[in-house]
């Protein structure tokens, strides 16, 4: 039988949606958790409401017992969990208010208590997979139900979490959207490491109220913002679980199961990798175009379907639905991939060339070379003010032609949502020229 565990979940308790309501005061053998257990009924689904940080939210995020929390909810028979959040954003594309389903996490807290075991017994050694923390089919139960209540939801985000109670730096912050968090909070880990340990299927959905301090031209993060924006769109959590509560009891239950939906993913990624190594598609060319290069030749690569399929639905994956409006390539092979993902995407596609190749009135930016410089252009007219654009080439080396490309867009009033590469070289630090920008990258040729 289906039983719901929701921690966060502001407003359920309200009696006009949670049926038969009474609170539980329990203690496992880590303790108390955060508050008492509310249980109740949703449109006849069984769910049990823990708050995080107590009712009041009296308990810092380190305090936080996520140990007696997760217990809790297992011991009362819980079979799911999905979990709520504030959030601060880390992209201009995810505003205040938007929702993003997580797919992955960075754990950058240092005093919790990151497991159930204090020491192993003989031959019971336990290392939790960790690749996937978030339940798949959870995910998609969000997100499809956000998009039928036509709410703003983002499909995947990677959160960082923090130890708090304190805001980043914005170095840190900085620091935070370089490594490609998407969004910022401070109670993500380790509860869901812990919902994984103990075996319970976990989600979360994470709301933006902020922008952290990572933006010149937005003020830095407050705990009045975060509450402002809170309230203003408590109701549309409300209403997201709500309808998520009866799409899981209506699931089959072997479909919602943590364990089995991962395995049959990694079987069908697996299939996906067996087909074609992406990285084994590309040609390599010693001492070309001269001695002590090894050349990618990604040629290769286009002249295999299956590797040229499989690039397309990757940045498909990344981008599809993510609120971007044109997408521009770099001559030449920028164009290949650009102008195939744009048209799968139904947006227009951008032509970003070299001096003196386009017939219109044209804008501008140079850019330094090893040896001199050079210039990169674009009509005048294919991007409006407010556009939110992609920018895509086939290769990250040292990062000049993508930083210039940015700068153009940006001198048009474009913003720039992502750049997307085939290819990145890391050894020639081409992403320390775009860390003000998201990098996505299918495969990188590192040390080589």
């Amino acid at each position: 039988m289906t039983k719901i565990g929701i921690i966060g979940g502001s407003g359920l308790d309200n009696p006009e949606i949670l049926q038969d309501a009474q609170d539980l005061d329990v203690e496992t053998k880590y303790g108390k958790p955060s508050s008492p257990l509310k249980v109740g009924k949703i449109s006849e689904v069984e769910v049990v409401l823990l708050a995080r940080h107590g009712r009041e939210h009296t308990i810092p995020p380190t305090q936080v017992n996520n140990q007696a929390n997760i217990q809790a909810l297992k011991d009362i028979g819980c079979t799911h969990i999905i979990a709520t959040t504030a959030c601060g954003s880390l992209k201009k594309e995810i505003g205040r208010g938007d929702f993003v389903v997580l797919d992955q996490f960075i754990d950058f807290t240092r005093l919790r208590k990151l497991s159930f075991s204090d020491s192993f017994e003989p031959g019971k050694i336990i290392h939790t997979p960790m690749a996937k923390p978030f339940n798949t089919e959870l995910r998609n139960v969000l997100y499809g139900t956000a998009k039928e209540l036509d709410l703003k939801c983002h499909p995947q985000g990677t959160v960082v979490t923090i130890e708090g109670p304190r805001f980043s730096t914005k170095a840190e912050s900085k620091m935070f959207a370089s490594w490609g968090a998407d969004v910022i909070n401070m109670s993500i880990a380790p509860e869901c490491i812990l919902a994984n340990e103990i075996g319970l299927p976990y989600a979360a959905v994470a709301m933006a109220t902020d922008y952290d301090c990572l933006f010149d031209d937005v003020p830095p993060v407050t705990w009045e913002e975060v509450l402002k924006v809170f309230k203003e769109n408590v109701g549309k959590v409300v209403n997201l679980l709500t309808n998520v509560v009866q799409k899981i009891n209506s699931c089959n239950p072997s479909c919602c199961c943590h364990q089995n939906c991962e395995e049959e993913e990694e079987e069908e990624i697996n299939e996906i990798e067996k087909e074609f190594d992406l990285k084994s598609t590309i040609r390599t060319i010693p001492n070309w175009p001269k001695e002590g290069i090894m050349f990618r030749d990604i040629t290769t690569l286009i002249e295999n379907p299956k590797a040229f399929s499989y690039c397309i639905e990757k940045f498909k994956e990344k981008y599809a639905n993510s609120g971007i409006d044109k997408i521009a390539g770099i001559e030449a092979r920028g164009f290949i991939f650009g102008a195939a993902l744009a048209k799968d995407l139904g947006l227009p596609f951008v032509l970003i060339r070299k001096k003196g190749k386009l017939p219109g009135e044209v804008v501008a930016q140079e850019y330094s070379l090893e040896y001199g410089t050079d210039k990169i252009e674009m009509h005048v007219d294919s991007i409006s003010a407010g556009d939110n654009v992609l920018l895509i080439d086939d290769l990250l080396a040292t990062g000049g032609t993508m930083a210039a490309a940015c700068q153009l867009v940006e001198k048009v009033g474009g913003k720039v949502m992502s750049t997307a590469f085939v290819i990145d070289l890391p050894d020639l630090k081409g992403a320390e020229k775009l860390v003000n920008y998201e990098i996505f990258k299918l495969i990188d040729f590192e040390g080589e």
